[in-house]
Formats: C-alpha cells, sequence, structure tokens
C-alpha cells in the first residue's frame, strides 16, 4: 500500500469525530470514477506512486476492494485492496504471498488535500477491515521510509499494525515497512461459516466488471 492517510506534517492522526463539514458516502468504485481516480492519484506526491490509465485499468478489473469517498458529490478519496489469490503484479504483494497463507492486501489508499484531517483516512481502513475481517485472519500493507513517512508509520501504527518485514521495490528503488494486522473476528466467522457468508447486502463483496470480450457477446457484437 502506497497512500496518503490521516494527516499533515505536525498534526494529530484523523478523528472520526472530526468529520461534521461534509457528507461522506462510501461506495464501490464506478468506471465513469476513473479519471478522477487517476488525476487524485498522481497529485498525491511522493507519499504514493503514480500510476497510468493502463495500471488503473488493471486494478479496476482485478481488485477484490475498489472504493470510492464521496464528499457532497465529489471525489475526496479512494483505497484499493485485493485478496492473496488475485492477479497483482505488485512486488510487496509478491513480498506478502510469499510470507503468509492468506491476507488481504491494501495497496493504496488516497485522500485528497481539500479532505485531509477529517478522518476520512480513518473511514477508509474501517471499511476495508470490516470486508477482511470476514473473509482473512490479516490485513497486509506498507508504508515508506525512504523518505520516511512519520506521520503514515503513526497512523498505521495506532491502527494495530505490525511490522514483520523490509524490502527496497525493484519497481521504485524505494525501501518501505511490510506491515500486517491481525483480525481477530475472521477465526469465529471461519469456523461458523467456513468460506459461505450469509447472503446479506452488507457481507457481499464487489462485482468485478465484466472482460471486453464477454460485454461484446452480451451486446450481440
Amino acid at each position: 500500500m502506497n497512500g496518503r492517510v490521516p494527516a499533515g506534517p505536525g498534526t494529530q492522526p484523523e478523528r472520526p469525530s472530526d468529520m461534521t463539514s461534509s457528507s461522506i458516502t462510501l461506495r464501490d468504485v464506478r468506471e465513469s470514477d476513473l479519471g478522477a481516480v487517476l488525476a487524485l492519484n498522481n497529485a498525491a506526491g511522493e507519499s504514493i506512486l503514480p500510476m497510468d490509465a493502463g495500471q488503473l485499468g488493471r486494478l479496476y478489473r482485478h481488485a477484490d476492494y475498489f472504493k470510492v469517498a464521496e464528499a457532497d458529490g465529489h471525489l475526496a478519496g479512494f483505497l484499493v485492496a485485493l485478496r492473496d489469490g488475485s492477479e497483482h503484479t505488485s512486488s510487496n504483494f509478491r513480498w506478502f504471498r510469499e510470507h503468509c497463507e492468506r491476507f488481504v492486501y491494501i495497496d493504496r489508499v488516497v485522500v485528497g488535500d481539500l479532505h485531509r484531517r477529517h478522518g476520512l483516512g480513518r473511514l477508509l481502513y474501517c471499511d476495508v477491515q470490516s470486508y477482511a475481517e470476514v473473509r482473512s485472519p490479516q490485513l497486509a500493507c506498507e508504508v515508506f521510509l525512504e523518505p520516511r513517512d512519520d506521520i503514515s508509520v503513526l497512523f498505521h501504527g495506532t491502527f494495530g499494525f505490525r511490522e514483520v518485514g523490509q524490502q527496497v521495490m525493484p519497481e521504485s528503488g524505494r525501501r518501505v515497512s511490510l506491515l500486517l494486522k491481525d483480525l481477530c473476528s475472521y477465526p469465529f466467522v471461519r469456523d461458523t461459516y467456513g468460506d459461505t457468508l450469509p447472503p446479506v447486502p452488507w457481507l457481499a463483496g464487489r462485482v468485478r466488471p465484466e472482460p471486453v470480450p464477454a460485454r461484446r457477446a452480451a451486446a450481440g457484437l
């Protein structure tokens, strides 16, 4: 995970109680959101790796969790996560796959500058944890150490993550701290429901878009 989360330098981490000035809605990403998502990602600075439309398209097609946050109708942030069996080429994702049996990996989270310090980063993390804790024993991500992002390190530490390794990312040459959070609810869910969750809307996963050939076939083209 590369991302801009809670607060700026010299400030305290976000608190959900601070969110009083905007109406916040979390929802699954739509194809029509991708232009705004790409712009937000690439305006985030060195705290997140840039990407192009092709990379974003692959995340859109393969991500198990991809939600955007809207504030008064405007895109304020987003979070992308993938399960351990997903198609993903990130070196950090591959590290977790080599060292962990089952996990949900936060690939990136971005909160726009106008909406920082209002609890939005923590809200996105709470939501992806709710998704993960009924599907996996661990939530995985990373934070940059070169340059060191102490705000992100502090945020993840207070959210219950612990370091399990470090590596230099070959795609960027930057060192990262690899983090895991144990999800204590998962053993109960596994023992009670196995891999078949109750069919209720709030437990439903994201419906990935159909591949282009399937769309054309459905349209009779």
